[in-house]
């Protein structure tokens, strides 16, 4: 690329520059619809990270129509009430907006979503980032509920007042979106900051002690990014504002805060109230030259629909009856894609069988790879229809409803009820529920959350149940109306929860005491959920699934494929191919005599061919059980084995609970790889490849291996084991500490191994086994 020298004026060619990328902040409180106008805004197209140091996540992606000569990103912020912050999300919002995180540039335009319908109290927030002196749009959002519920807001009078660009806007059907890029590209041309100002009136004394505050920040941070005189308010009025952000101010300006705090006292001033009470007037006077209220409805539907959604029973019922149509749905409807998944990955394994001359590179590709891999892929129905039914279940607003419910059983075992949502989304993976765990403002109630997070059965535990009961749980109906595989599944879902509670009691009462606080919670009215963004969330939450098969899942059947291959005996493999010659010759003679039959000898003969073949397959199996009885994952599998026999578990699914430690669902394509199970062996197209081969497995004694019991012993251990070790970093980032995921992987091991302890023991003892 072509570059002019700044000294001679010659072109020369050189490496382009970077241009610096301008940022668009997306801010607003939880439930504006913020995060759907950032969608609306990036196409769907957002890149998902974390802020450095810290496990908040940062989403952000290109603003559609911007030109490509300079890059324009959008930044959708965590949703907050205030720049107050109680949560380490509300934090991290907080600090983006006043410039203090030095890997984010300031903001070439601010996107403050207000919910039209809660005017008054999202406008609270509004009032404090336009104050801050970036140039500021506002996108009034859902006015089409508004509207609904008697209200019209002016938006030509509402920007009047706020002194900023004002746009309506329903970004759920995409309505005024248009209009809204187009404003924040006419400022991103010609940036126009606020007029600097003041929205609520405040006594004298104050602004004296605010403008003396605001000039000592402005001599101590030369590069000022926003506005000394709100951040001055800010720090003066609030507690908490300074109480969060002590290593980002000089012990002169803390000395300086606390000092004016003293005066104004002495002045009869209260700091703590007065701007609070000033900013909610000035907030009410805005909305009543911006509202006109047409009418006042007596009782929306969302409020005769709460009526029966949170009542304490019906609520209650609606609630597991969802969950249960949802588990049944997971088991009935998946069954059939399954199906044709697996018979695809069948196929592509044969091929390479016939293609590839036999060795040990066509036995890499076709057991150790594909079968591997595709053991586990073949769920991905299961957890396309799970994430599903959770996206519309949030884009409806049933969550909250559901949190709301769940408080008040909660809250008798020590939780706080907005552990909830942290727990629903660690359904899916327990990495994104701990996570979401930063926001509740208690260290004991956010610690007792992340260890009791991992109880939660997560998607990668639904490849190993579905396999378990596929192969262990009959198929039958239930009182004539319910699958009984699909009431296992659901079982052990309820399983884990109960623990969960039980164990967060337990915790309350010992390792981490406390009281929780009172849940104050927001129920937003019920939307009508949006397809395209219920299927956007579904894919990206699922891609994360696919892409632990194509990368984690991948490398660890390979080197399971290796440790069950490796070493080899040359007197062990002789032995083998002698016996299987020698039955081959056998059969081959048998099949001859078979051809030349006269009629009164097909039968015979036709029984010793079907029994020598039964032979022949028999006998494949042992060798393959001889051959990886001498492996390295045989050796592995047996030095366990005394720790697992009292579980009824065997040294196979030693190896399996082993190589699972990584990741949960690794199990499945460890047994696939254990049992040499191959697409050939595809007879019965109701159940998959592997549970058919593992209903075959045996035990010393000629009994069956996977019985009911068997089955139940081992899904209790897999509800219980925190077996993955990313759920073990995340930990160790969340808390800062090794003391904690230590601890939680520890207890939550012993809890696994005495669970199904007592399961098959206790089995045994009432005959079951």
């Amino acid at each position: 690329m072509a570059q002019t020298s700044p000294v001679s004026g010659k072109t020369a060619s050189a490496a382009p520059s970077v241009v610096e990328a301008r940022y668009i902040f997306i801010t607003g409180n939880p439930n504006c619809g913020k995060t759907t106008v950032f969608n609306a805004l990036t196409g769907l197209r957002a890149k998902v990270g974390n802020y450095a140091g810290v496990t908040v996540e940062r989403k952000e992606g290109p603003l559609l129509g911007a030109s490509r000569d300079r890059p324009v990103r959008v930044l959708d912020l965590p949703g907050t009430y205030s720049l107050s912050p109680h949560s380490l999300d509300e934090q991290i919002a907080r600090d983006v907006l006043l410039g203090r995180l030095p890997e984010l540039p300031p903001p070439s335009v601010i996107v403050v979503v207000v919910d039209a319908f809660n005017l008054q109290r999202n406008l609270y927030f509004a009032t404090q980032v336009i104050e801050l002196g970036h140039p500021t749009v506002v996108a009034l959002n859902m006015v089409d509920v508004a509207e609904a519920h008697g209200m019209r807001v002016d938006a030509g009078k509402l920007e009047e007042a706020l002194g900023v660009p004002v746009v309506p806007v329903v970004a759920s059907t995409g309505r005024g979106i248009p209009e809204l890029r187009a404003r924040i590209l006419a400022l991103l041309e010609n940036p126009a900051p606020p007029a600097r100002r003041r929205f609520p009136v405040l006594p004298e004394p104050l602004v004296q002690e605010a403008q003396k505050l605001a000039a000592l920040l402005t001599w101590n941070f030369q590069e000022r990014r926003v506005q000394a005189d709100a951040e001055a308010l800010l720090l003066l009025s609030n507690e908490q504002a300074l109480a969060s952000s002590r290593s980002h101010y000089s012990p002169g300006i803390q000395q300086a805060v606390a000092a004016a705090r003293q005066r104004l006292e002495a002045a009869g001033v209260d700091w703590r109230s007065v701007v609070i009470d000033a900013r909610y007037q000035a907030v009410a006077r805005i909305e009543s030259q911006a509202v006109t209220r047409l009418w006042t409805p007596k009782e929306t539907w969302s409020d005769r629909a709460d009526r029966i959604v949170t009542h304490r029973v019906w609520g209650t019922l609606i609630f597991f009856g969802l969950m249960a149509l949802m588990f049944q749905c997971i088991f009935v409807f998946a069954r059939i894609p399954m199906e044709a998944m697996q018979a695809g990955v069948d196929a592509l394994g044969q091929w390479v069988r016939e293609t590839l001359p036999p060795g040990d590179l066509t036995s890499l590709l076709s057991d150790g790879v594909i079968a591997g891999v595709g053991a586990v892929v073949v769920f991905l129905p299961q957890i396309l229809l799970l994430f599903l039914f959770i996206g519309f279940l949030e884009d409806t607003g049933y969550m909250a409803r559901a949190a709301f419910l769940m408080d008040r059983l909660m809250s008798k075992v020590g939780l706080h009820g907005k552990s909830f949502i942290p727990l629903l989304s660690s359904f899916a993976c327990a990495i994104p529920g701990i996570m979401a765990t930063r926001t509740i403002e208690n260290h004991r109630d956010r610690l007792v959350t992340i260890l009791i997070a991992p109880l939660m059965s997560c998607s990668a535990r639904l490849p190993v149940y579905t396999l378990l009961i596929a192969a262990c749980i009959p198929r039958q109906k239930v009182w004539g109306l319910f699958d009984l595989q699909g009431l296992t599944l659901l079982g052990l879902y309820l399983l884990g929860i109960v623990a969960a509670l039980v164990l967060a009691w337990v915790f309350k009462k010992t390792l981490l005491k406390g009281e929780p606080p009172l849940l104050i919670l927001e129920l937003p009215p019920y939307r009508r959920p949006v397809l395209r963004v219920v299927l956007h969330h579904m894919w990206e939450r699922s891609k994360v699934f696919l892409q632990r098969a194509g990368t984690v899942i991948l490398g660890i059947n390979i080197l399971l494929w290796f440790l069950a291959t490796y070493p080899r005996s040359a007197d062990l493999e002789a032995r083998l191919q002698t016996e299987r010659n020698s039955l081959i010759q056998e059969l081959a003679q048998a099949e001859e005599d078979l051809e030349r039959a006269k009629p009164g000898e097909l039968a015979t003969i036709s029984n010793r061919v079907a029994t020598l073949r039964a032979r022949v397959q028999e006998l494949e199996t042992a060798q393959a059980s001889e051959r990886l009885r001498y492996s390295f994952a045989g050796r592995l599998g047996h030095l366990i084995e005394p720790l697992i026999t009292p579980l009824g578990f065997d040294w196979k699914i030693g190896i399996g609970i082993i190589t699972s430690f990584a990741a949960r669902e690794v199990f499945v394509s460890t047994m696939s790889v254990v049992y040499s199970v191959s697409g050939d062996q595809n007879e019965d197209g109701e159940i998959g490849n592997l549970a058919r081969v593992m209903q075959r497995q045996t035990r010393p004694d000629g009994g069956p291996l996977y019985t009911p019991l068997l089955g139940m012993s081992l899904m209790v251990f897999y509800v219980f084991a925190l077996q993955c070790a990313s759920t073990v970093a995340i930990v160790r980032r969340e808390t800062n500490s090794w003391r904690w995921p230590l601890f939680q992987w520890c207890y939550l091991g012993l809890l696994a191994w005495t669970a199904s302890f007592l399961v098959w023991q206790g089995g045994r003892l009432l005959g079951w086994g």
